[in-house]
């Protein structure tokens, strides 16, 4: 019976440690340029599928790291890309992140766009029209972190994570190299140190292969040089580059590599007496072996399952309270603005056979841009009263909010007295056409608003 107990509580400990190892892809942030796009079945598009196709199956290699082209031998249509993962992660972990990368980014988040860069956790995947391969690319950089701060010991984190993520670095770069590694767990480091008390503060630094010692170690100190500006006194924050990131956190985020433990010590025991007296004492220790039995391998499962809930509830925790602070494109303006010729050529100077519809706010247009992209031009009314900076700084805000049940805004053009929207634009109208059209409503059943109404919460 005893044993019986201790293989179920063993069966439960290692399905928690396989639970608790389990390797999510979590997204994390993108950027894809509003400038570049390309024409739905176009060549372009079939050797982007390619090179996807291509980047989830070698995301297996030991390597974490694979570079590749497709269409090279049409330079107008040749497509560059390549993954990272984090060094760590086995290689099914890392080809799940890149499946789900390869996937979400052309349906969700940068449809038709040729120059994309998409972080999850665990990996990167990046592709364009034009060759990046082994350049140290530091833009954009993208800074995240935990809202919560650390008031009491605020300086003695700035300190000490100063003094472990620095050492990172020359671990991860080795500049004494000066060469391209291309070795497993190249270019990555992890250090863990006890920051006050039970609290130990966990830092990983990792450029791509395809550098130079040199530049990764100047990638790597860019990106550091960032967070006392962003992070200080964050509990948890990371920098993210096309060609390196840094990142600290207050729990393992990480797969730590146990070292081995040191050989036994042989002991001299005592030669067994010739017999043994079964008195009471030896009766109660004897007894007692089932009890010992079930209790420390409940006290083990206690523990592993507080682990993992501190865990996940710290994980947690950072993605719900992260910010974003991009010094990237898609937060300026100029990336985002239109000029007004390129509006009215688009939609043959706000013709009535493109109008789509209109309100209160103005009127709707549907236009071509010179790449082929269809877009939906909103021409706001000029009586609005808003002034041309508030009006830019809520288009860069409302560009921020992207979501696959949000209609896209691509950009804006303020000339004069003109404001204009641009958005890309959906056949099938919005949702209030289906829900307040009587001609449409019987084309909604329950099942299907009862998922739009999940989709909108």
């Amino acid at each position: 019976m005893p044993s019986f107990n201790l293989n179920v509580l063993m069966t439960l400990v290692l399905g928690l440690l396989s639970l608790s190892s389990l390797s999510e892809a979590e997204y994390r942030y993108y950027v894809c340029s509003n400038t570049t796009s390309f024409i739905p079945n176009s060549t372009y598009e079939f050797n982007l599928n390619l090179l996807l196709s291509s980047l989830t199956s070698n995301a297996t290699r030991e390597l974490g790291f694979y570079n590749t082209t497709a269409g090279s031998q049409d330079p107008n249509a040749a497509v560059y890309g390549s993954f990272l993962c984090r060094a760590d992660l086995t290689s099914d972990a890392c080809q799940a992140c890149v499946a789900t990368a390869a996937r979400e980014t052309v349906q969700q988040y940068c449809p038709l766009r040729k120059v994309t860069i998409i972080w999850y956790d665990n990996c990167m995947l990046r592709y364009s029209n034009v060759s990046f391969f082994g350049n140290m690319d530091e833009a954009p950089r993208v800074s995240l972190w935990n809202l919560e701060n650390i008031t009491d010991n605020s300086n003695r984190l700035t300190k000490v994570l100063a003094e472990t993520i620095t050492a990172s670095v020359s671990v991860a770069a080795d500049v004494t190299s000066g060469a391209k590694k291309f070795a497993t767990n190249s270019f990555f480091a992890t250090k863990e140190v006890n920051f006050t008390g039970f609290q130990d503060l966990y830092s990983l630094v990792q450029c791509t292969p395809d550098l130079s010692s040199t530049d990764c170690d100047r990638c790597l100190r860019g990106a550091i040089a960032l967070l006392p500006t962003c992070c200080n006194g964050k509990p948890g924050a990371r920098v993210l580059c096309p060609s390196c990131n840094v990142r600290y956190e207050f729990y393992p985020f990480y797969t730590r590599v146990a070292a081995p433990p040191p050989p036994p010590t042989p002991l001299l025991l005592p030669p067994p007496p010739a017999s043994v007296s079964r008195s009471q004492g030896n009766d109660d220790q004897i007894s007692s072996l089932p009890t010992v039995a079930i209790v420390v391998p409940i006290a083990i499962l206690l523990f592993l399952v507080g682990c993992c809930f501190f865990r996940r509830r710290a994980r947690k925790k950072y993605n719900v309270k992260q910010q974003q602070n991009v010094g990237s494109e898609i937060s300026s303006v100029e990336s985002l603005q239109f000029d007004l010729h390129t509006i009215e050529a688009a939609t043959e100077n706000f013709s009535d056979q493109n109008r789509l519809g209109g309100g209160g706010f103005g009127e709707v247009y549907k236009g071509t841009l010179p790449d082929g992209l269809q877009i939906a031009v909103k021409r706001l009314s000029r009586g609005s009263g808003q002034g041309a900076e508030e009006f830019k700084n809520e288009v860069v805000l409302v560009a921020k909010l992207q979501h696959r049940n949000l209609v896209r805004l691509l950009g804006f053009c303020s000339e004069g007295e003109e404001k204009i929207l641009v958005y890309e634009l959906v056949e099938n109208k919005s949702l209030d056409h289906f829900l307040f059209g009587s001609e449409n409503q019987v084309k909604l059943d329950w099942s299907s608003r009862y998922k739009i109404i999940g989709g909108i919460a």
